[in-house]
């Protein structure tokens, strides 16, 4: 994940399913090596109306995925005249990840609502496994939060809660993280659109007395 001079996204990226919707998160550092290349990257990857994915390893890879995904899921929707589900989407990325697998360094959290199934998380990682979850941790940083997720997450919790416990998760993993800073970005996504917003450096959330 780190050659030299290749843009990797060196990170931590989640997302969480709620009654409703789902929540999605990521910090929005970028790394060149040991170099920070950008501090306020947007993790956090349109693919349609009421689908995201979170990337995760080569900036490069994952991009030219989602926008491989994006352009299929569009022609799609267009042939149904409605719109896409999210493990549709989800298999496209699952497919190409599993496809180009000795070639890319890719792993993906694809989150969404549709009408049939409501909020759902997929997790594909490198390789190209799909497998739905409740909530979804990703990236270098998560390494550092897998305790702190396991024991905090609540089935059942709204989606102010979700947004919280998807804040102090990713804060938590900065702290930790050498390759994991920035912002934190946010969304939650649910029949009714998408809602965004950024946490910056100056008011996430603290755990620790420096």
């Amino acid at each position: 994940m780190s050659g030299r001079g290749r843009i990797v996204f060196s990170t931590t990226i989640m997302a969480v399913e709620f009654d409703g919707g789902v929540v999605i998160g990521a910090d929005s550092r970028t790394t060149t090596g040991a170099y920070i290349a950008n501090r306020v990257t947007d993790k956090l990857t349109f693919i349609h109306d009421h689908i995201f994915c979170c990337r995760s390893g080569s900036a490069a890879d994952t991009q030219a995925i989602a926008d491989v995904v994006n352009y299929q899921l569009s022609f799609h929707s267009i042939e149904l005249d409605e719109p896409p589900l999210v493990q549709t989407a989800a298999n496209l990325f699952k497919e190409l990840c599993y496809r180009y697998r000795e070639d890319l360094t890719a792993g993906i959290i694809v989150a969404g609502w549709d009408k049939r199934k409501g909020g759902q998380v997929y997790t594909v990682p490198m390789g190209g496994m799909i497998v739905r979850q409740s909530f979804s941790i990703g990236g270098s940083g998560s390494t550092y939060i897998y305790g702190y997720v396991d024991s905090s997450y609540k089935p059942g919790m709204t989606k102010e809660e979700c947004l919280e416990f998807t804040a102090n998760a990713i804060s938590l993993a900065m702290e930790r993280d050498g390759s994991s800073g920035g912002v934190i970005r946010l969304a939650a996504i649910t029949e009714a659109g998408v809602e965004r917003k950024v946490i910056l450096g100056s008011e996430l959330p603290r755990f620790t007395v420096s």
